[in-house]
């Protein structure tokens, strides 16, 4: 009988692959939202194209299919921290590389979030109030996650446990997401340089 912790990879990639942005956008009477805005299938573009509810709604199921995915893990795996991290970073693969839209995804910021939720709350809550702080100072929803993504690899090493740094293979996990992130944010970051980076607008 195959152990059903070998599923964890796949199950995790598959739900991290499901473009909540799109069917939100469409179900709230939206448009495709890969052809207006910045194309981005994330919160941000599906606020500014479908409206504030349906990016609040992206938003939340997006990091809900990363969670779930990381708890699901732990849940089949007994709880093993490395099944755990592989699913976080598996699901982070998925909503970037969603095998449904031809391997072309979003950012993976919500997701990654999501996904770290279950090992690291309180890493969690500083990185996403960090993001908040920078939107609402500046008004750049991917200035706040470059920044918010830059420091969270940090945020776990002090937060994860006290007086305990967190494992390798968790450090190595939490950085490659990072750096994932970080390459889909690279044309904002041209955009940010230059100026012409769209402002997230909180009201229609």
């Amino acid at each position: 009988m195959m152990n059903p912790a070998w599923l964890i990879p796949v199950v995790a990639y598959l739900l991290g692959s499901v473009p909540f942005g799109l069917l939100v956008a469409k179900a709230r009477g939206g448009p495709d939202v890969r052809s207006v805005g910045s194309g981005n299938i994330g919160a941000a573009n599906v606020w500014r194209s479908a409206g504030a509810v349906a990016g609040a709604l992206t938003l939340a199921f997006d990091a809900g299919k990363g969670y779930l995915a990381v708890w699901w893990a732990g849940h089949v795996g007994g709880g093993n921290l490395r099944w755990m991290t592989v699913a976080a970073v598996l699901a982070v693969v998925g909503h970037v590389f969603p095998i449904w839209l031809g391997f072309r995804g979003g950012k993976g910021v919500a997701t990654g979030l999501g996904v770290l939720l279950p090992i690291c709350p309180l890493a969690v809550a500083a990185a996403a109030a960090l993001w908040l702080a920078v939107v609402i100072l500046w008004g750049y929803s991917s200035l706040g996650s470059i920044v918010a993504t830059v420091a969270f690899p940090v945020l776990l090493y002090w937060l994860y446990a006290p007086h305990h740094a967190p494992p390798t293979y968790l450090i190595l996990g939490t950085v490659s997401i990072s750096v994932l992130i970080l390459a889909k944010h690279r044309p904002n970051l041209q955009r940010l340089v230059v100026g012409t980076e769209n402002r997230l607008r909180f009201r229609r």
